[in-house]
């Protein structure tokens, strides 16, 4: 299981917002590159980005600044959501040295972008299903939708969607623990490897996501916890590495 350390950006800086609100933000970094390579000389396999401004603009609005966090992560896959909206933006972002695109706004009110972007760009496509009491949200998680996360993930399942990022929205930021059993059901549902988001707080929650991999939990994607000193990422995709060598075994 991997363990991907998230840097959400909003107004060219490293920050964390509480359940996807805004106005509530803390600032952890000014250099959001100086945090990726922060995260890379720990062992970080894969890095996710989160355009926070784009998400409720519509378009990106940090290209710079992913640019340049692309440029010095090397071979390490980075992976972006917010503001993607078009076939251009895509074309640029991969063109950047992105390796996966997150769509969430546009999966759930125009499906049929993601079946285009699967065709066009296979294997870089990540669907985020940010969800509320099992519902969707969408517009930077301002908006409710009346889809459920399942059955929008079963939408999916066979069009080449190479894993689906799933987000307790009322976990996110608040770090008060994973929701395994949300997580593990979604998996369960669809043969679309689920990469978990959204509240992990602890190594108890990396233990639990651990133990529910062979169910199709491919990874965790972790923020507040690793800018607080919470959970250490070195240590955390050790034993991330130790669940899939159990599996393999």
């Amino acid at each position: 299981m991997i363990i991907i350390p998230a840097i959400d950006l909003k107004d060219g800086k490293c920050v964390r917002l509480r359940q996807g609100r805004m106005e509530d933000d803390t600032v952890f970094d000014d250099d959001p590159v100086a945090v990726a390579k922060r995260w890379l000389e720990q062992g970080a396999r894969r890095i996710h980005l989160v355009d926070l401004d784009g998400a409720f603009a519509g378009v990106p609005k940090n290209r710079d600044v992913v640019n340049a966090i692309c440029k010095a992560s090397g071979d390490v896959p980075v992976q972006i959501g917010g503001g993607i909206r078009s076939i251009e933006t895509a074309k640029a972002y991969l063109d950047a040295g992105i390796t996966y695109l997150i769509i969430g706004t546009l999966a759930v009110k125009q499906p049929e972008f993601v079946d285009r972007l699967c065709r066009e760009f296979p294997g870089h496509v990540i669907v985020g299903l940010d969800a509320n009491d099992g519902f969707v949200a969408t517009d930077g998680w301002a908006e409710a939708s009346s889809v459920t996360a399942v059955s929008l993930a079963q939408r999916f399942e066979n069009v080449g969607v190479s894993a689906i990022v799933y987000t307790d929205i009322s976990r996110d930021g608040m770090m008060q623990g994973v929701n395994t059993e949300a997580t593990a059901a979604l998996a369960d549902a669809v043969a679309i490897p689920i990469i978990a988001s959204g509240g992990v707080a602890s190594i108890a929650d990396i233990e639990s996501l651990g133990r529910e991999r062979s169910r199709g939990i491919q990874g965790a994607i972790v923020g507040r916890a690793l800018y607080d000193g919470a959970i250490d990422l070195a240590a955390a995709q050790q034993l991330g590495d130790q669940f899939m060598n159990e599996q393999v075994s």
